[in-house]
């Protein structure tokens, strides 16, 4: 399946196709099919655009439409899903059209009013954007990044990974440690002042790992693996609930590979174990 993005987010005369890939969302939460179960999949448009209180043109799939609703009602035969649970059961690039689909309308209903003036906000005339009548001011869909770092170290004939987890996570779960960037700040300073800040240990030799777009609001999630180098760990009050070194093939639960922490840690395990880290 191969995504190409809109030139124009709203292009003028474009008609619905008959089917259409429509990430609807209802209070929140991915409008699914009832008969389809945690697949998504085309539907019809006429069927959910006659409630959509707000839509977006996000692009093409193959040779499909892909669109984004706000819907003001449930229709018939459709069910509301969480949003994380359902990306867990897509393939690659519907997740990440979700995911897009999700961050365009929170961006739309976050930037209705003019955040200098307060005036009610347009839609932009090229350009995905919303801009202030009054004004002038133009908001465009906030990214906001955030660095994801996986620590580990050689102790004796072992490999170890710091993980660690916080309060909201599924219990037994532990995770990589991340934060977002400040402002004026690089990828590596907020790996370092990170890492430092949440556990007290101090690391070098980043290496870059991969991104995601994260839609939980708006994030884009950047990794790396990172070497410690000293300290102990002591876990931030109100950010960290517990965190440890961990053998390499004795790990904890771990988030699962829809998510780039759980790409992270597996791929790490294994260039530890084949000594290419």
């Amino acid at each position: 399946m191969n995504f190409l993005p809109a030139v124009h987010p709203t292009p003028t005369g474009l008609r619905m196709q008959a089917t259409a890939w429509c990430f609807a969302f209802f209070e929140g939460k991915l409008v699914l099919a009832e008969s389809a179960g945690d697949v998504v999949q085309p539907q019809v448009p006429e069927l959910l655009e006659p409630l959509a209180s707000t839509r977006h043109y996000l692009g093409l799939l193959d040779d499909a439409d892909c669109w984004a609703f706000t819907l003001s009602a449930l229709p018939t035969g459709f069910r509301a899903v969480p949003l994380r649970a359902a990306m867990m059961q897509f393939p690659e690039p519907l997740m990440s059209l979700a995911g897009r689909a999700a961050q365009v309308l929170e961006w739309d209903r976050a930037h209705r009013f003019c955040g200098v003036c307060a005036t009610p906000t347009g839609l932009h005339a090229q350009d995905r954007a919303r801009t202030c009548p009054a004004c002038g001011h133009v908001a465009y869909p906030r990214i906001s990044p955030a660095m994801m770092a996986l620590v580990w170290r050689e102790n004796g004939p072992e490999k170890e990974l710091l993980l660690a987890r916080s309060p909201h996570y599924a219990p037994g779960m532990f995770s990589a440690l991340a934060g977002f960037v400040e402002p004026g700040e690089s990828l590596e300073q907020c790996v370092v002042r990170e890492v430092a800040e949440e556990v007290g240990v101090r690391v070098k030799n980043l290496r870059y790992f991969g991104s995601q777009s994260w839609p939980f609001p708006h994030s884009l999630m950047v990794a790396y693996t990172a070497e410690w180098v000293s300290g102990e760990i002591v876990p931030q009050e109100s950010e960290i609930e517990a965190a440890g070194w961990f053998a390499i093939d004795a790990l904890p639960g771990i988030p699962p590979r829809f998510s780039i922490a759980g790409h992270l840690i597996r791929d790490t395990v294994a260039a530890l174990r084949d000594a290419s880290l």
